[in-house]
């Protein structure tokens, strides 16, 4: 048999294949519901050491996971960035959220879930808090991505500003003069952890309206001006308890309301004895997330 630099050939042909295999699981990897390991937030709650940790504005995006080549969701879906978008970004792995401006979700959605690259994404910038990869602590980690981020150059990579607050009251303030502003609300950030995955006290999210996710199960019929469309929707919450919500919908919604077996999010002031949102609001549809990883993950009511 003849060999090539020593090789049997039917050998290198099985290398070759292998090879070609291997590169396909890499490529496609990020496509196939590949969900990024990444740091999640508990709520805040008042009697902690707020001298231990970092204080940032919570952006109202979409959360995104760089690892070095694509942008990647929660899910583990590929972002259909340009590659002018991310042509200077780092190799490094970043965490982050891509967003357009305060009140701006919808707008954000209607650039990010396109399945194919458009100059829309010039709005967009990518709003990096953490540095997964990195062994360092969060208050190190800061110092090595500000060095990063200045050298990438990109003027659509952008580090979130982290800064101190030491009171309550003073955090209270910072959060009513932000939300007024339009701001979602804050994020905390304690300086001496390290990056893990999963839900920790580490990070903490600030706002001034508890938020929630629930399930759509059926469109109930409007009366009087709303006769002919959506009334309220029947959702179900990841604890199984159901209940109408009906509030926060324009009036397009309601012509063409969320599909049944959608995830929505709605703004609530507290539960009654039953466990039910009181003051229940509908704020937008959640296509960035799937329902059973919501009853998994999300924090009971």
């Amino acid at each position: 048999m003849k060999r090539i630099d020593n090789l049997p050939l039917p050998s290198l042909f099985f290398r070759v294949v292998l090879f070609v295999l291997c590169s396909l699981i890499v490529t496609t990897g990020v496509d196939a519901n590949e969900k990024p390991s990444l740091l999640l937030a508990k709520k805040y709650q008042q009697n902690i050491d707020l001298d231990k940790y970092w204080v940032s504005e919570k952006y109202d995006g979409y959360r995104a996971y760089w690892n070095g080549q694509y942008l990647i969701s929660r899910q583990g879906h590929r972002f259909a960035a340009p590659s002018w978008f991310t042509k200077s970004f780092p190799s490094q792995p970043l965490d982050g959220e891509l967003w357009i401006d305060r009140q701006s979700f919808e707008q954000l959605a209607s650039v990010v879930r396109r399945e194919k690259p458009h100059l829309g994404w010039q709005k967009v910038k990518y709003m990096v808090f953490d540095s997964p990869s990195s062994q360092l602590t969060f208050t190190q980690r800061l110092d090595e991505l500000k060095v990063t981020i200045s050298k990438s150059k990109s003027p659509y990579l952008k580090l979130i500003t982290q800064f101190k607050i030491t009171t309550h009251d003073s955090l209270m303030s910072e959060l009513t003069l932000r939300v007024d502003a339009g701001a979602e609300g804050l994020m905390l950030h304690r300086g001496d952890s390290y990056y893990h995955s999963g839900r920790t006290g580490d990070l903490l999210k600030l706002k001034p309206l508890q938020d929630a996710e629930a399930r759509v199960l059926q469109h109930l019929e409007g009366k009087g001006k709303y006769e002919s469309m959506l009334g309220a929707l029947l959702v179900e919450l990841p604890s199984g308890i159901t209940f109408r919500l009906g509030t926060g919908f324009t009036d397009a919604l309601r012509a063409d309301p969320p599909a049944i077996g959608s995830v929505v999010t709605f703004q609530y002031t507290g539960l009654t004895q039953r466990g039910i949102p009181r003051f229940a609001r509908f704020l937008r549809i959640r296509s960035d997330v799937r329902w059973q990883d919501m009853k998994n993950f999300s924090e009971s009511l």
